[in-house]
C-alpha cells in the first residue's frame, strides 16, 4: 500500500533497513509470522514527562508486548493510522500489549503541553503518552518517521517495526504472534475493524496528485510569489491571476518566517491549484486566546457539499487552536481545482498544507 510520511533524517545516523511486511494473503492460518530480532528496546530515559502514566522502563516492561507509535499530532499520516493503534491498544491490553506512544513534535505549538493534552482528548490517546520535546526518544530509537511503529516481544527484543501507513493486517499480525509467544492463551486472531471519521479516513490515493506542502520557507515548494518573497519581514502580497497544478499564493500583508506564514491584517488569502480529494491545513491563531474566523472557496464558489469537518457547507470555519483543520473533502470524480481560504481577521499563522 502507498504511504507517504514527514521524513526527518539525521545526518549522523544510518538509515534502518526496511521492516518486514508480509500481507494477510502471504500467511496461512496456524502460520507463526517469521519476526527477526532487530535490537534491544531502547530506553525511554529521554522523555520530558509522561501522559496517562507514571514513567515506564524498558526493564520494567519485560514480561510484556510493548508497541511503540512515533506520532506527532498535527500529522495526517499518523492521524490516518490512529483508529487502528487504539483499537489495538483496547483489544490486547488484557493478553499483555502494552501501547506507548511517543510525541516528538514536529511544530513549535506541538511543545506545549496544553496542546499536546488536548490533542490526547480530541483524538481518544487513552494509553501512556511519553512526551518526547527534546527528540531523546527519537534518538534513541534511531527513528525517522512520523509514523512510526515498533514492536518488541516479552525479552525486550524489537521484533518488528513498520513506517508510515499501511500494513495493518500485517502490523496485527505481528501483535498476536509475540502475545502468543510470549505465553498469552486464548487471543482472538481475527482482525480488528475501525470506522474512522474526519481526518482519520484513509486517503484516496489512486486520485491523489499534491504532496504535503509547508507555508514556511525552510521547506517550501511550489510558492507562485518566490520571486517577490521578502522573509522574515512584513510584505503584501498580490492575489494571483492564475496557478497551475500544486502551486500556492499569497494575498494580503504576511511575514513569511522559516516555519509558517503570519498574517498581519485582515483579509489576507492563501490559494492552492490542487488534486485530492481531500485539503487540509495546519494552522491556528499566533495567540493562545486568540481565534481567527476564515471563509473557504472552491473554484471561486462555497464549497457545498465538498467541505470539510471543519467548515460549514458555506465556507465559514473558525481557527480557535492550532492543528490540523480538514477544510474540502469531495465526492465524486476528483479533478483540479482552485482552494482558497479568506482570513477575517488578523493573527493566524498557517504552517503546512496536507491531502488525501
Amino acid at each position: 500500500m502507498g504511504t507517504r510520511c514527514r521524513i526527518v533524517v539525521a545526518v549522523d545516523t544510518p538509515l534502518p533497513r526496511p521492516g518486514l511486511v508480509r500481507s494477510l494473503a502471504h500467511r496461512l492460518a496456524g502460520e507463526p509470522m517469521a519476526l527477526p530480532v532487530e535490537g534491544r528496546l531502547p530506553s525511554f530515559e529521554g522523555a520530558t514527562r509522561w501522559l496517562n502514566s507514571e514513567p515506564l522502563t524498558s526493564q520494567g516492561l519485560r514480561g510484556r508486548v510493548v508497541l511503540v507509535d512515533f506520532w506527532t499530532y498535527t500529522c495526517v499520516n499518523w492521524l490516518r493510522t490512529a483508529p487502528f493503534v487504539r483499537a489495538w491498544a483496547a483489544k490486547y491490553r488484557d493478553d499483555g500489549l502494552t501501547v506507548i506512544g511517543v510525541h516528538t513534535p514536529e511544530f513549535g505549538f506541538e511543545h506545549e503541553i496544553d496542546n499536546l493534552t488536548a490533542a490526547t482528548g480530541w483524538f481518544d490517546v487513552d494509553y501512556p503518552v511519553a512526551v518526547d520535546n527534546d527528540y531523546g526518544v527519537w534518538r534513541a530509537f534511531a527513528n525517522h518517521y512520523w509514523p512510526a511503529l515498533y514492536l518488541a516481544d516479552t525479552d525486550g527484543r524489537i521484533r518488528y517495526h513498520h513506517f508510515g501507513e499501511g500494513e495493518y493486517a500485517a502490523s496485527e499480525m505481528a501483535i498476536q504472534q509475540l502475545l502468543m509467544d510470549g505465553g498469552s492463551e486464548h487471543i482472538d486472531q481475527n482482525l480488528v475493524a475501525v470506522d474512522p471519521r474526519g481526518l482519520e479516513v484513509s486517503a484516496d490515493w489512486q486520485a491523489l496528485q499534491s504532496p504535503e506542502t509547508y507555508v514556511g520557507y525552510g521547506q517550501s515548494t511550489g510558492f507562485a510569489s518566490e520571486g517577490e518573497a521578502a522573509h522574515d519581514q512584513p510584505h503584501v502580497y498580490a492575489r494571483a491571476a492564475a496557478l497551475r497544478l500544486n502551486q500556492w499564493a499569497l494575498a494580503g500583508n504576511w511575514i513569511v518566517t522559516q516555519r509558517a506564514g503570519l498574517l498581519n491584517e485582515r483579509g489576507g488569502r492563501i490559494s492552492f491549484r490542487f488534486h485530492a480529494r481531500d485539503l487540509n491545513l495546519v494552522m491556528g491563531p499566533a495567540s493562545r486566546e486568540g481565534s481567527v474566523p476564515f471563509r473557504v472557496f472552491l473554484d471561486g464558489q462555497t464549497p457545498a457539499a465538498a467541505a470539510g469537518t471543519d467548515i460549514s457547507a458555506d465556507g465559514s470555519g473558525v481557527a480557535s487552536d492550532q492543528r490540523t483543520y480538514q477544510l474540502i473533502r469531495q465526492t465524486g470524480p476528483i479533478a483540479d481545482r482552485v482552494f482558497e481560504i479568506e482570513f477575517l481577521d488578523s493573527g493566524i499563522e498557517a504552517y503546512c498544507f496536507t491531502f488525501g
